[in-house]
């Protein structure tokens, strides 16, 4: 299983994680996942209006389902594009009787890691 390299303080809730899986418009954006898209190929892809499609982005990004990073162009119009974050999730029943979650992600490579520093860099500018 590779580490999951969310850390705990930052990690949801079994709760919201639950939640972004059970609304039908994020399993279907999960489900044409294959490849990296950007929301507007997410669009054409999925049945799903695009104002309701970046909620929907929100939501699983904010569970860590979804990875976002950023595609440079030339033109300067740079795009986010979206990835599934996870390989598997198991829910587990912690001591106290409380759901927990594990979230085993994809391993990742070098220009992964550095398109994700580059993503966190946008975010702060």
């Amino acid at each position: 299983m590779v580490r999951d390299p969310i850390s705990a303080e930052s990690m949801p809730s079994a709760e919201e994680i639950c939640a972004a899986l059970d609304d039908p418009d994020c399993r279907e954006i999960i489900r044409n996942l294959e490849e990296p898209m950007t929301a507007s190929e997410l669009t054409s892809r999925c049945d799903i209006p695009q104002s309701t499609l970046y909620r929907k982005l929100e939501l699983l990004t904010d569970a860590t389902l979804l990875e976002e990073s950023t595609e440079i162009r030339r033109d300067g119009h740079h795009a986010s594009k979206y990835a599934v974050a996870f390989d598997e999730i198991t829910l587990v029943l912690e001591e106290d009787r409380s759901l927990g979650v594990q979230i085993e992600r994809p391993a990742r490579t070098a220009d992964e890691r550095l398109a994700e520093l580059w993503s966190e860099v946008r975010k702060e500018t």
